[in-house]
């Protein structure tokens, strides 16, 4: 009952909003403000104070109530995680190169030894744990890491280890809410790409096929499916950093 009741105030404020009532869209931009505070997290240490990743995230908010169609199959919170995400992302690349704090670089060192460490004592350990040992959260540990790297597929080691855990794997060791924004974005961006390109990915990603298999599912060559594959992690990398 009260899901319906916010669900039918949201599209009120939303006809409103669209209908030029400053007061509903301030009112949709307080409701959804959680949102934009845990997307500019995860941007954190990367040069920028937090209320202005905050201030630059709200943008991308105001853009998705101003183009939202209430007849979507989404809500309105589900589609403007994409555009929260694109404004901050293109606010640190138009900013040029991310500022490293020294305190990033000695945690990254850090997790890189407590990770040597591991693996010599025949441990195999996930980037919670290093983060554990270090003092930190998974999310500091990633935000670290990801700092001092150059850019990644989701797919390749953080610590450029073929078996090491991955950004994805990095990802799904934060909290729930977190998790589920980021799903949530790469799903849309997914969405985004070619037919051939998505089932290239499902194949490949969540069928966990290799690259030979995916191509005789497909009637592709090997060849052909490594090449759209490097395109696809190129684009996704665009849209989720």
């Amino acid at each position: 009952m009260e899901a319906r009741k916010a669900y039918a105030e949201n599209l009120s404020l939303l006809e409103r909003s669209r209908a030029g009532d400053e007061s509903a869209t301030e009112a949709l931009l307080v409701a959804n403000g959680g949102l934009v505070r845990n997307i500019a997290a995860r941007f954190e240490g990367r040069g920028v104070d937090r209320e202005d990743l905050i201030q630059i995230g709200s943008i991308g908010l105001l853009k998705a109530i101003r183009t939202f169609d209430p007849e979507r199959a989404c809500t309105l919170s589900t589609y403007a995680v994409p555009l929260i995400f694109g404004e901050i992302r293109r606010h640190l690349r138009d900013e040029g190169p991310m500022k490293v704090s020294r305190t990033q670089k000695r945690l990254a060192a850090m997790l890189s030894e407590e990770r040597e460490r591991a693996v010599k004592r025949g441990e195999d350990p996930r980037l919670s744990d290093l983060a554990a040992a270090c003092g930190v959260t998974a999310s500091e540990a990633v935000v670290a890491l990801d700092a001092v790297a150059p850019i990644r597929s989701l797919s390749e080691s953080l610590f450029g280890e073929e078996d090491g855990p991955t950004l994805d794997d990095a990802i799904a060791d934060e909290d729930a809410e977190e998790r589920n924004f980021y799903h949530l974005a790469l799903s849309m961006s997914i969405d985004k790409l070619p037919p051939l390109r998505r089932k290239i990915i499902l194949l490949r990603y969540w069928r966990d096929l290799s690259q030979q298999q995916t191509a005789d599912l497909l009637g592709l060559t090997q060849v052909k499916v490594s090449r759209e594959e490097k395109k696809i992690l190129a684009f996704l990398r665009g849209e989720l950093t």
